[in-house]
């Protein structure tokens, strides 16, 4: 079961509380502000800073266009 696009609509990201894109794909919500990739473990986002992951800057301009 995928994370419902209707609770990304209502997730922010902890530290800047911007929205957040899903990636399907890769199971992780991307704040394009903060270049972080917060998880998705068992369709619960995990929306620790400590867990993130800090994107490139090739997949911030994926994410851009």
């Amino acid at each position: 079961m995928a994370l419902k696009l209707a609770l990304t609509e209502i997730l922010a990201c902890p530290l800047c509380k911007g929205k957040l894109d899903y990636d399907q794909a890769q199971q992780q919500l991307i704040c394009r502000f903060d270049r972080l990739a917060y998880p998705i473990r068992d369709n619960i986002p995990v929306l620790l800073a400590d867990e993130a992951r800090e994107l490139s800057l090739e997949e911030v301009e994926q994410w851009r266009s």
